[in-house]
């Protein structure tokens, strides 16, 4: 029988730190009455928390509120430049490198187009070194502050693996087997041994900044669809992502669509990336007798004159934005019937182009597709962060850590008492 593991007092304060700022950094500002009616924790227990959560310089007074007859309550906020986090996407055309403050407000950014070398590993890491550099020389920001540094990557990530020093990648529409990514990144960024890097697929780091900030907000069970140059999604089931036995699910992109269909990039037929990726979606273009652009910045240019030609009702173009609008809509049907969400977000610079054309026609295909109860209740919105959303994203994987740990690492939580 397993041995069930006893909470000690140094798990205890830690819960105790975290719960209260985490719900400061996402409710406030607040007052201490505030605080203890939402975290259920006792006055005494959010005075001395938040004593210790000051003292550190993680919160500030932020003015004071009236109280019902006693002496008005003082406000408390997250300190936004009490630490900084790292975002990166490793995208379909290029590396973006960002620097954040805790409040994820932009502070630097540095873009590497991926072009001749395309996804070369050695390329990627040294862009990402780079772009580490360059953002921190940028906001005169040395490493000391740096919280940790998040990176979104294609394909599959797994942890946890003997020998290989961290995360690796399995990538397989960008030619990436088993690459020891987090030791690679640890190898040539120049960050000091303390500085976490947390890697994760680039729809899931997509999905949890529109969880936390954007369109997903206040959902529990829900599907963010990340529509590029190919398709992901996160799924969230009870407020969480779900990784399933090793982190792979949410590989939407390459669920069948059709038996014996269009080559994907990943080497099967019918995946439903091959019929509505912007890659693929610009090859039918081709193929139907249009003139898209190349690969690259090209690419948003080519979709974009694909969309002014079906809004001047050239008939081709029109055919084949309400073939991918189907095809779409039977893809989210498909969600739909499996995790029954109660709302899917489109994003993706491809998604957030489309969108506000093809929404109505996808709405119509998923109901039409869809078992009817849970078609009913499950609604399909636009993604609200823009394309930044993936480093946006990134960033919040060392945030999370940030507040799970009460904004100290264990060591100091347990030395200090608080």
């Amino acid at each position: 029988m397993a041995e069930t593991k006893r909470q000690t007092v140094r798990d205890l304060r830690r819960a105790n730190r975290a719960a209260l700022l985490r719900h400061l950094y996402f409710h406030g500002p607040l007052s201490r009455h505030e605080l203890g009616q939402a975290t259920g924790l006792s006055s005494g227990t959010v005075s001395n928390v938040t004593a210790g959560l000051l003292a550190d310089g993680l919160l500030r007074e932020a003015g004071s509120v009236d109280s019902d007859g006693g002496r008005p309550r003082t406000l408390l906020r997250v300190v936004p430049d009490c630490g900084l986090l790292i975002g990166i996407d490793v995208g379909e055309t290029r590396v973006r490198v960002e620097l954040f403050d805790i409040t994820l407000a932009e502070l630097a950014r540095a873009d590497y187009p991926l072009t001749d070398q395309g996804h070369d590993v050695g390329s990627v890491v040294r862009h990402i070194a780079a772009g580490v550099a360059a953002v921190l020389a940028a906001a005169a920001a040395g490493p000391e502050p740096l919280l940790g540094v998040g990176v979104g990557v294609p394909g599959i990530v797994e942890s946890g693996v003997p020998g290989a020093g961290g995360a690796v990648v399995h990538g397989q529409t960008v030619g990436w087997d088993a690459v020891p990514l987090e030791a690679l990144l640890r190898a040539a960024v120049e960050l000091p041994p303390r500085v976490p890097f947390f890697v994760s697929n680039g729809a899931r780091t997509f999905g949890q900044a529109e969880m936390w900030f954007g369109a997903g907000r206040g959902a529990r069970d829900a599907v963010i669809a990340l529509i590029g140059s190919g398709v992901g999604a996160c799924i969230v089931t009870g407020g969480e992502p779900y990784g399933g036995a090793d982190s792979a699910a949410g590989e939407w992109g390459h669920t069948t669509l059709r038996v014996g269909g269009r080559r994907c990039r990943c080497g099967a037929l019918g995946c439903l990336e091959a019929y509505v990726g912007a890659n693929a979606l610009l090859e039918r273009w081709v193929e139907a007798g249009g003139a898209a652009g190349a690969g690259g910045q090209g690419q948003e240019a080519a979709l974009a004159a694909l969309l002014a030609a079906a809004e001047a009702d050239q008939p081709r173009e029109v055919r084949l934005l309400e073939e991918t609008a189907e095809y779409l809509g039977a893809g989210i049907a498909d969600l739909v019937n499996l995790f029954n969400p109660e709302r899917i977000v489109l994003g993706g610079w491809a998604g957030l182009l489309l969108g506000p054309h093809l929404l109505p026609a996808v709405r119509r295909a998923a109901g039409a597709y869809a078992l009817r109860h849970p078609a009913a209740r499950a609604s399909i919105e636009l993604g609200r962060l823009g394309t930044d959303a993936v480093t946006v994203g990134a960033a919040t994987l060392p945030l999370a850590d940030f507040l799970a740990r009460g904004g100290r690492p264990d060591a100091e939580i347990l030395a200090r008492g608080s």
